[in-house]
């Protein structure tokens, strides 16, 4: 009897029921390769985000808070230090002195000093967005806003804005001119960075995202905040970490 059942194998309702099972764990192995699917992407869509941030941010911190002023004034057509910040609305603009630059081959008559621009421009790979430039020469001239190797260093940019601290009052400030009459040939205390980047949701059509970054960076060579007569506070108790951006 047993014998003859084992030789006309399953039953409909014993097919069925195997059917149905595999269908389940078939569902929830699905379920569980798309979860992960999804968490692989967003992860490398943060990542991108943040690898971006860091790259370029890393980079401006360095050369800021390396940037200086000669107190040489006299020179003519040969060699000039500025520290130049415009407003430009969402996409601001600086220009500045520097002593971040790293000599790569040996013997080369290059020296740590540099010339530094960052400014905005159309991203000509993304319509109505901008590209962060980075201009870096590696001799000071005359020109402190042309020449030298231009690279773009960040992309799909949508704000980066600037502010300075003044250290004689201790408030920030929209921009920066070591040649005009209020700041003349003196830097910032510090800078405060904000970059924002945009991209497309990659779950989303139609939709864009956003992320933002904030830092202060503190410019080694320049004046320390002077103390507030009306305040118990001093110079060293400037905590550029401990400051939020807007």
């Amino acid at each position: 009897m047993m014998a003859d059942r084992a030789r006309s194998g399953f039953t409909l309702i014993e097919l069925m029921v195997a059917l149905a099972v595999l269908a389940v764990i078939s569902m929830f192995t699905w379920q569980t390769l798309a979860g992960s699917l999804n968490a692989r992407d967003i992860l490398a869509f943060e990542d991108n985000f943040d690898r971006t941030a860091r790259t370029a941010m890393g980079r401006i911190r360095r050369e800021i808070s390396l940037a200086f002023l000669t107190p040489n004034l006299t020179a003519v057509n040969s060699y000039k230090t500025v520290f130049v910040g415009k407003d430009d609305g969402e996409c601001d603009s600086l220009w500045f002195a520097s002593r971040s630059h790293r000599r790569t081959l040996a013997g080369s008559r290059e020296s740590d000093q540099t010339e530094i621009t960052l400014w905005c421009e159309s991203d000509p790979e993304n319509s109505g967005r901008s590209a962060l430039l980075h201009r870096e020469s590696q001799r000071i001239d005359h020109l402190p806003d042309k020449d030298g190797a231009i690279m773009p260093l960040a992309r799909n940019v949508s704000r980066f804005d600037l502010r300075y601290l003044d250290s004689t009052n201790g408030e920030w400030q929209d921009e920066w001119d070591t040649q005009g009459a209020e700041t003349p040939n003196r830097l910032p205390r510090a800078v405060e960075v904000v970059l924002t980047l945009i991209a497309e949701d990659p779950h989303e059509d139609d939709t864009l995202v956003e992320r933002t970054y904030v830092q202060t960076i503190v410019i080694e060579t320049s004046d320390p905040l002077q103390k507030s007569a009306t305040s118990g506070g001093s110079a060293a108790s400037f905590n550029p970490a401990g400051m939020r951006g807007p």
